[in-house]
């Protein structure tokens, strides 16, 4: 694919140049003002126009904490000062192993205010990538909630540049431990109020997040201020997640995984009361702060919803005042969306994006256009794609001879991106990680149709070539999960003797349930083309990877060896 990649690269885009210090055309100079695109500003302006508006969290071990836009303002301040404190200059990189609390989320603000980076390290990974992350990044303060103090201390001999340990806990919840960790809420008392933010360069980097690296070392990429701040602009348009100031947002996308896709942001800028749920992401727990705090938008990956649906099932509870759910991660099952819209009515908006587009890339929303089609025929577009084409995200589909494939929703190639908001380089990197045109392969295999509708078919790593035939791995994982017990499905390609590979279904069903692999091919044998049905059905768990999608790495681990 990477040839493929290479051909077009020699070609221009028709009816597009793309910006280089070259192809800049020097016109009349505008008469307005220039500030530059700062993410405190965010903060500031949630604090002077919805300055009582609530900021509502959970934490580890400590009850929880109800705050206003205004004193998460105040917060943020005393945090800056604190980094100060401790050291941390304009560049340096400051890194979190933390959950979805208001207290990272101060961090959000303080560390970019003053210059400095956020990475945030997702905990979940192995103990060796987080501490290639954490020595590839060379922070010299790493802030962490209780939770993973066991995990710090084991890893901090590992820290190459790590030298001062913050817990993110108040006084009495706290514990050093064996790396004498300072205490957060101490820290912030020690500072004083009336904090002056400095005037940081747009293009200076705010984030420092990395891929979850299932082929190969994580790598980094670079948030700048300009890039989030006209991100959350994006993301905040109504034919994207659409706020006002009556919604109430609880981020359950975390805060460690692409900055919980932009939530932390997009929530203050519209003036929506924010609701941090901390680790507590089980079916009960989420209900809890749902129907208590008036939620009515949330988002997060399709296992927690999982979770989520199983429990109003079983308790026969409903989602109070929930409206919204985005779903992003892997692919939505439509077995999902109409569950939640039929028997609760909450519409699902399905998101496609990367880390790498920091990341909204394109959402599910309708169009007057659908609408005119009939329910029936704008649900089927809606929940059978990712998304549809979003002011900022430029969407490209080029066949393997490095053309642009019609937009029929049909023909599929390589999913190329670019814009304001996507990745150039990846960090420490030696090369550019688009073309010369500033394409980015999302290395996703996809289609484009004449509504703008992009529809994910595959990883190109993990779409089956079976006798010369293409077979989405993708579309028969969701018509196998709409089977009646089963939770999970996941398909890899397996070795054949004739047909080259030949889909497996691995499937995990729902706790307590029977399901007999007759009746899942069968449920899949009516809705698929034959040749497309896969040879087996195994009943296993499905394991997820750290950002909690299907790891087909380690399916293709397990079963090439007993299938060789």
């Amino acid at each position: 694919m990477r040839s493929l990649v290479q051909k077009f690269r020699n070609s221009i885009h028709p009816g597009y140049t793309h910006v280089t210090e070259e192809s800049r055309t020097t016109g009349l100079p505008g008469l307005m003002q220039s500030p530059p695109l700062q993410i405190i500003d965010i903060l500031k302006y949630a604090a002077n126009a919805h300055g009582s508006v609530e900021v509502v969290s959970r934490l580890v071990d400590e009850p929880e904490a109800r705050s206003t836009y205004a004193l998460e303002l105040k917060r943020a301040e005393r945090a800056a000062s604190a980094l100060r404190a401790l050291g941390v200059k304009p560049a340096d990189r400051v890194a979190t192993l933390a959950w979805n609390t208001h207290r990272h989320f101060e961090l959000f603000y303080a560390a970019p205010g003053i210059g400095a980076v956020l990475n945030t390290v997702n905990p979940r990974l192995f103990d060796e990538q987080i501490v290639f992350i954490l020595n590839h990044a060379e922070p010299d303060v790493l802030l962490f909630d209780k939770t993973f103090l066991p995990l710090v201390e084991r890893l901090a001999p590992q820290m190459r540049t790590v030298t001062k340990f913050v817990m993110m806990s108040d006084r009495l919840a706290h514990t050093p431990g064996m790396v004498n960790a300072l205490c957060y809420e101490d820290l912030l008392a020690a500072q004083s109020d009336g904090f002056s933010w400095p005037v940081v360069d747009e293009s200076s980097g705010a984030f420092l997040c990395y891929t979850s690296g299932t082929t190969g070392d994580p790598k980094g990429v670079l948030y700048s201020h300009r890039a989030v701040v006209l991100h959350t602009m994006g993301s905040s348009l109504n034919s994207a997640f659409g706020f006002n100031a009556f919604d109430v947002v609880m981020p359950c996308s975390s805060l460690f995984h692409a900055t919980a896709w932009g939530l932390p942001f997009a929530a203050p800028m519209n003036g929506c009361k924010l609701v941090f749920p901390c680790e507590k992401m089980d079916g009960a727990s989420l209900q809890s702060l749902i129907t208590r705090e008036g939620v009515t938008f949330t988002g997060g990956v399709p296992t927690i919803w999982t979770m989520y649906l199983a429990h109003l099932e079983s308790s026969g509870e409903m989602p109070g005042k929930l409206q919204r759910v985005v779903i992003g991660g892997s692919a939505v099952p439509r077995a999902m969306a109409e569950r939640f819209k039929k028997l609760y009515g909450v519409q699902v908006l399905q998101i496609w994006g990367m880390t790498e587009t920091t990341p909204l890339g394109v959402i599910a929303t309708p169009t007057p256009t659908l609408a005119a089609l009939g329910e029936e025929a704008m649900d089927e577009a809606i929940w059978t794609r990712q998304g549809r084409l979003q002011f900022g995200i430029e969407l490209r589909i080029v066949d393997e001879d490095g053309n642009d494939a019609p937009r029929d929703g049909v023909s599929s190639g390589a999913l190329l991106v670019r814009g304001p908001w996507t990745i150039k380089r990846y960090f420490r990197a030696p090369a550019d990680a688009t073309d010369t045109d500033g394409w980015f392969d999302t290395g996703d295999i996809a289609t484009l149709d004449e509504y703008g509708f992009m529809r994910i078919t595959d990883r190109k790593k993990d779409v089956i070539k079976s006798g010369g035939e293409w077979i989405s791995s993708i579309d028969i994982e969701n018509v196998a999960v709409s089977c009646p017990g089963v939770r999970i499905a996941a398909v890899i390609g397996i070795a054949h003797p004739k047909w080259e590979e030949r889909p497996l279904l691995i499937v995990e069903p729902h706790q307590g349930v029977t399901v007999e692999a007759a009746d899942v091919l069968a449920h899949i044998a009516a809705q698929v083309a034959k040749w497309q049905v896969p040879d087996e059905v195994v009943f296993d768990t499905v394991p997820l990877t750290a950002t909690g999608k299907i790891d087909k790495k380690a399916l293709r681990q397990i079963y090439a060896l007993r299938y060789s």
